[in-house]
């Protein structure tokens, strides 16, 4: 039977807006305030998808969340009607209300971490949404995803569903943006790389101190359980935690893997020894590539400026691997040289191929942190919803939705306004109309 991964693209959603939310994320709060353009950002996205699926790769989609969130002001004490629950929550409490007007639900990185049938014990794909506790804007996010997630993965004989994690810091769990799986194939059993910044119950184990660990040891390990994965195929690696002090908040800003390849920086992990003399251990036979960037080759900070590790690593049909950077790696010299370099190693990825992502790039997110990453077989793979893949049709559709739907700029003080409330909401019912989602959205159930 054949094996695939799937990457599943977060769409951009309507009220796309840089607030400069994320603390610990140095591109989204340099960009703070700026004027956005959704239909752009959307766009972006949507070519992003079609050209991985012009590739050969197969390529879903996952709705975005509703935003702004009025269920969540109300539950903090705002109310009336929409628009005033949005006048008051903007004049009142801008912080607040901007928290409840986040993008961020476009990188579903964050979205779930999700173990295949072929690591799992009943022989099902596992998911389970974030709870994303380190901010309270991404917290607002894990129900609606799980719907989503449903919805897109419908068949109970082949996907299982768990709920998020206690919303608790000491269960913090960033879903994939932390979590990575080494495989000979696709289908064939791997091991899965748990990579967290913290331990949540005991306060002597290293850990940063200027930005915070979003992921813990025991939200890691709970997941594991919840997917009933063996410890012979699980890997817990601690992140360094002084390049979470320089802004590297999530594990993909700083490495990335695929089938026999881990990419990373030297500076990622906090013992890599004794990480990587595991990893081989559990990978078993078979050939294993380590690719490691020195400091001397790549700085800290241009790997966070650029994206390097945020990059998708992806199978072709022949084989060969390539990465899907942002352009943003192509426009930095010393990225650019180091891609040109690597290609010429004796190494799985032979292919660079870049893309413009800039409205997400300028939001802290680069193009792996717009997928999630499905590994299924054929059996399965037909037993998604079928509308939420990405083809010719889908792809027309999507970008007619974009056009007729969403705005060309959007600034910060447009998100108190009820007509863009109003938009979004007729826009998104739309979408699930589009992708036979059913209702997801608290808005659509009543």
């Amino acid at each position: 039977m054949k094996q695939f991964e799937v990457n599943f693209d977060g769409l951009v959603g309507p009220t796309h807006n840089y607030a400069g939310l994320s603390y610990g994320n140095v591109a989204s709060l340099n960009n703070a305030s700026a004027v956005s353009s959704p239909k752009q950002a959307a766009k972006q996205g949507l070519k992003k998808m079609k050209a991985l699926a012009d590739l050969g790769m197969i390529q879903g989609v996952l709705a975005p969340q509703a935003r702004p969130d009025v269920d969540a002001l109300r539950r903090l004490g705002f109310s009336g009607s929409d628009a005033d629950v949005l006048q008051q929550a903007a004049k009142q409490a801008p912080a607040i209300f901007q928290a409840c007007c986040s993008a961020s639900s476009m990188w579903t990185a964050n979205a779930a971490t999700v173990s295949p049938s072929a690591d799992t014990a009943d022989g099902k794909v596992h998911f389970t949404p974030a709870n994303l506790t380190n901010k309270y804007h991404r917290s607002l996010e894990p129900q609606v995803t799980g719907n989503i997630l449903k919805a897109t993965f419908a068949n109970s004989q082949y996907f299982s569903h768990h709920t998020h994690l206690p919303d608790n810091e000491h269960f913090g769990d960033e879903g994939a943006a932390n979590h990575t799986r080494l495989c000979h194939e696709y289908g064939e059993r791997g091991v899965e790389l748990f990579v967290y910044g913290r331990y949540a119950f005991d306060k002597s184990k290293p850990a940063p101190v200027k930005y915070p660990a979003r992921q813990t040891f025991e939200a890691s390990q709970a997941i594991a359980r919840l997917h009933g994965l063996s410890d012979d195929n699980v890997v817990y690696i601690q992140q360094n935690p002084d390049l979470i002090d320089q802004g590297v908040f999530h594990n993909d800003v700083i490495s990335v893997g695929n089938q026999n390849v881990l990419f990373y920086h030297e500076q990622a992990f906090l013992d890599t020894d004794k990480a990587l003399a595991e990893i081989k251990q559990k990978y078993g036979s078979g050939e294993l590539h380590f690719i490691k960037v020195t400091s001397e080759q790549v700085s800290v900070q241009d790997a966070i400026k650029s994206y390097l590790f945020n990059t998708q690593v992806i199978t072709l049909a022949n084989g060969e691997m390539a990465i899907i950077a942002p352009t943003d790696c192509e426009e930095n010299p010393a990225i650019s040289a180091y891609f040109d370099e690597l290609v010429t190693l004796n190494t799985p990825i032979k292919h660079i191929r870049y893309y413009d992502v800039k409205q997400s790039m300028r939001n802290g997110g680069g193009p792996a942190c717009l997928r999630l990453r499905v590994a299924m077989n054929q059996t399965e793979l037909a037993a998604v919803n079928q509308s939420t893949m990405m083809n010719d049709v889908q792809f027309e559709r999507l970008n007619n939705w974009v056009d007729k739907h969403y705005r060309d700029r959007l600034s910060v003080d447009d998100l108190r306004d009820v007509a863009l409330l109003n938009e979004s909401r007729t826009a998104l019912d739309e979408l699930t109309q589009l992708l036979k989602l059913g209702s997801v959205y608290p808005f659509q159930k009543g």
